[in-house]
């Protein structure tokens, strides 16, 4: 089905604020569902159906797929798309603006699969990282700098905030980079496709909402050194900062973005311990 004629048929036109640019190689298509592992018995979310291209590949290969699209205009195009899939169901709502809550209550274990929209790929990854309880892993299309940060080592320019953040969760990689002539429009910038496990590699800590304070706190000024950010962001003293680096085993002058997520891991248990 040629997404083009499809959207020509029904009179859409793209909306830029949305950050519509979207897929239609079958190829593609196929190796994201391949990239996330989806079968007969995965139940499959989705973030931006777009015109459905994937939501399609997803439907004939899954059990359930629920997809969330924001653009109403979409409608008509959906519904020819998905003809005759009665596993794919679409949910015209903003996303972000969900009860996930009820949400997860409702799908059970799944897994997220989409073709974010730029604009809304950090916030949608983190809030899946911090906030949902039956997901088991989340399979993106993103700009390829993005997922050069989700999945950068410790040390390196693109690692941060974002970086450790995810550790606490599981592990990042990106699986394929795509070229921005695969999408319609055509955007600026090419995409990758980063595959995130949760539970696979994930570090271990006492306290999560700490280890995410401290994770804040180290990235909060790149320039400074992390005990200075330690100070800032928990009242500590100088000679208190220090004491806890040093319990750690975390020498004086180094900078948050020099710390592993385990590193991080163990620096906020010493913090949930002693103050």
């Amino acid at each position: 089905m040629e997404i083009r004629e499809v959207l020509a048929r029904h009179g859409f036109f793209f909306k830029k604020q949305y950050g519509q640019n979207f897929l239609s190689d079958p190829n593609l298509l196929s190796a994201i569902a391949e990239d996330a592992g989806v079968g007969k018995d995965s139940c499959v979310l989705e973030i931006g159906a777009g015109a459905g291209a994937l939501t399609r590949v997803l439907a004939e290969r899954a059990r359930r797929v629920v997809s969330f699209e924001i653009d109403r205009a979409l409608q008509p195009v959906l519904a020819e798309m998905l003809a005759g899939l009665e596993n794919a169901e679409v949910i015209f709502a903003d996303f972000e603006k969900y009860d996930l809550a009820a949400l997860e209550e409702e799908l059970g274990d799944y897994i997220v699969v989409a073709n974010l929209p730029y604009y809304i790929t950090t916030p949608v990854v983190m809030r899946f990282v911090e906030e949902s309880k039956n997901c088991r892993g989340l399979t993106v299309m993103v700009q390829e700098e993005v997922a050069d940060r989700f999945s950068a080592k410790e040390g390196t320019p693109d690692y941060g905030a974002v970086t450790a953040a995810i550790a606490l969760r599981g592990r990042a990689e990106t699986v394929r980079k795509v070229s921005r002539n695969l999408f319609t429009p055509r955007p600026n910038v090419d995409s990758a496709v980063v595959r995130i496990r949760f539970g696979e590699g994930a570090v271990s800590v006492g306290d999560a909402a700490m280890y995410r304070a401290v994770v804040r706190a180290a990235f909060a000024s790149r320039r400074k050194t992390l005990e200075n950010n330690l100070m800032a962001a928990f009242r500590l003293s100088r000679e208190r900062a220090r004491e806890l680096l040093a319990l750690t085993g975390i020498p004086e002058g180094v900078r948050g973005e020099t710390l592993s997520p385990a590193m991080f891991a163990k620096l906020s248990d010493v913090l949930s311990e002693n103050i």
